[in-house]
């Protein structure tokens, strides 16, 4: 350890890199336009912060993972300049028999590749914003779940509840001379169930109370809510997800990272098109064409010239597809409104 100090402070050049898989634990460092290997070590995860620590600044290449962002902060407090790469661009690098050190040995020489796309970092206020999305769309789901149960319960008893889970907490809590025919004992097998059902409620609400709080405190999200289609939901997701939109190039770009163009396998000059690629974040996208579905609705019932766009591209596709194009329109307005830092006007037909 102390020949590599002395060897590693006797080389200080500007090329001196140095690359990172924390999640495997694997480090391999380069120095010198040749490439040349002078570390190649295993890091345990209390090693990495003192490791990095003592190195002079270089470029520190992380494949992007749960904690890569975490990790990219820490290594950034040093000097160094971290990037992150998605684990999709980092996989044809690896040559050979996939293990820890042939891993750390593909980052390395993905994260010098002049054409490489890089993961901006998020700052730990913007995963707290999409951590409280996450944790409501998974309780969004188990409160689904749990209806859904309590209603094929109730079937089972020839009871077909109607839509909406108000409806269902109403019938399992009127009395039973009310007409209603649910026995004693099957209310109280279903009870737990309903209980739980209105916790949940509260929970996703008191989620939503700190989502929109956090939505009234950011310019970006704020900027966001005026395009049709925008919601807090929406607009809070995409400012916190998209950490540096000046990362992408045009709209047309940053839309394909949300997968919302079409998949194309075009040979000889020949273009096929198929559907949507869905390889990038599905929850954004999920937001984006709910927000669309809503702009179609009223564009049916308005009629105005604003919606003549959506309306004629309907007389051809069917409503899906417009739906899709349409979150692909507002995916690159969004685009334009977060790197002009200007809001949504409507431009006059």
């Amino acid at each position: 350890m102390r020949r590599l100090t002395q060897l590693l402070n006797r080389r200080q050049r500007d090329f001196e890199k140095a690359y990172l898989r924390q999640n495997e634990d694997d480090v391999t460092i380069n120095e010198s336009p040749k490439g040349n290997v002078l570390v190649r070590r295993s890091l345990r995860r209390s090693e990495v912060i003192n490791f990095f620590g003592k190195l002079t600044p270089c470029i520190v290449g992380i494949e992007a993972c749960a904690t890569a962002h975490h990790w990219a902060r820490e290594i950034g407090r040093f000097g160094h300049t971290v990037r992150l790469m998605p684990p999709a661009h980092v996989k044809p690098y690896v040559k050979r028999n996939k293990n820890d050190m042939a891993d750390a040995e593909a980052i390395g020489e993905a994260v010098m590749r002049p054409n490489m796309r890089f993961v901006a970092v998020k700052t730990a206020a913007q995963q707290s914003v999409l951590m409280l999305h996450r944790c409501r769309a998974l309780l969004v789901r188990q409160r689904t779940m749990l209806a859904n149960a309590i209603r094929a319960h109730l079937a089972e008893l020839g009871i077909a509840m109607p839509k909406g889970i108000r409806t269902l907490l109403a019938a399992l809590s009127a009395p039973q001379n009310e007409g209603n025919d649910v026995p004693d004992l099957a209310r109280r097998a279903l009870e737990p169930m309903a209980l739980s059902l209105v916790e949940l409620g509260k929970r996703i609400r008191e989620l939503e109370v700190d989502i929109v709080r956090g939505h009234r405190g950011n310019e970006t999200s704020r900027r966001l809510e005026t395009i049709p289609g925008f919601g807090v939901m929406t607009s809070t997701a995409m400012a916190a997800t998209v950490a540096d939109p000046t990362a992408f190039k045009s709209g047309r770009e940053f839309a394909a990272w949300l997968g919302l163009t079409p998949r194309e396998n075009s040979s000889g000059g020949k273009q096929r098109l198929g559907g949507i690629t869905k390889m990038g974040d599905g929850y954004l996208r999920t937001l984006l064409v709910v927000g669309a579905t809503a702009v179609i609705r009223f564009a049916r019932e308005e009629g105005s010239a604003k919606t003549a766009w959506i309306r004629k591209l309907m007389e051809k596709k069917p409503a899906k597809v417009v739906a899709v194009a349409l979150a692909n329109k507002m995916a690159r307005i969004a685009w334009a409104i977060m790197t002009r830092r200007e809001v949504y006007r409507v431009i006059p037909a």
